[in-house]
């Protein structure tokens, strides 16, 4: 049986991402795949690249805030729906390290493969004909997911974008978000990832909470004077303004 973990939404929280990469290593887990929106909402963006950098064998998709980021390094216009956040990706791509936004702009809008004999699909959120992300779905189930997949194959569809955890199943396939790694949407600080199993004709998928201390990452906010920091605390961390 073969182990994958899928990271998604890390948001340029590095001290999340890093309990979780311990966690993956502790683990033995050989494989990672990252579902977008490494960067945005979190000023960390660099230091995730780094330790992303360290990983041997990862792959990426891109996530809206990762081409926003890209939009405002290369001065174009922003993406669908980021208009209002433009000065936040300014601010970041600003700071980034050019070599992580020029990653970024090799990453694929979705990956399609096979994993013990199973077709799989890694994306960040469902995309819709014009090859961009579809509104969120706030309480999706199976049978509309089902609806935008019908007359694929895959076994499994892996996403993230809706920071909440969904573990749905149809007749045909299994769909799996595990949860935003960098946003806990809580005080709490709790840092999301899945694991997936694939083989002897079985598929699981399983949700870990990895605790870790945020309070540097925190005060961070108010240190580097991070644009929006007040609505981002309190809506991504459930901080008081």
């Amino acid at each position: 049986m073969q182990s994958i973990a899928i990271i998604t939404d890390i948001h340029g929280n590095a001290p999340a991402l890093e309990a979780v990469l311990k966690d993956i290593s502790v683990r033995g887990i050989p494989q990672i795949v990252c579902l977008g929106d490494v960067v945005g909402i979190g000023p960390d963006s660099n230091r995730v690249f780094e330790l992303l950098l360290e990983q041997e064998h990862i792959s990426y998709v891109s996530g809206n805030h990762d081409l926003a980021v890209l939009a405002a390094f290369r001065k174009e216009a922003a993406p669908p729906g980021h208009q209002a956040e433009r000065s936040h990706h300014e601010w970041l791509a600003e700071r980034m390290n050019p070599e992580y936004i020029e990653m970024i702009s090799r990453w694929p809008m979705s990956i399609r493969a096979v994993i013990e004999e199973v077709p799989v699909y890694f994306t960040h959120y469902h995309l819709g004909k014009d090859n961009w992300y579809r509104p969120i779905d706030p309480s999706p189930a199976a049978e509309t997911l089902e609806q935008l997949y019908a007359g694929t194959d895959y076994g499994l569809v892996a996403f993230g974008h809706h920071h909440v955890v969904h573990q749905y199943a149809s007749d045909r396939r299994k769909f799996f978000n595990p949860g935003s790694l960098g946003c806990p949407h809580s005080a709490k600080a709790i840092a999301r990832y899945g694991i997936v199993r694939i083989g002897n004709g079985e598929l699981q998928a399983e949700v870990r909470e990895i605790p870790y201390d945020n309070t540097d990452f925190i005060a961070s906010y108010e240190e580097l004077n991070v644009p929006d920091r007040d609505f981002i605390l309190r809506i991504f961390h459930g901080r008081d303004a």
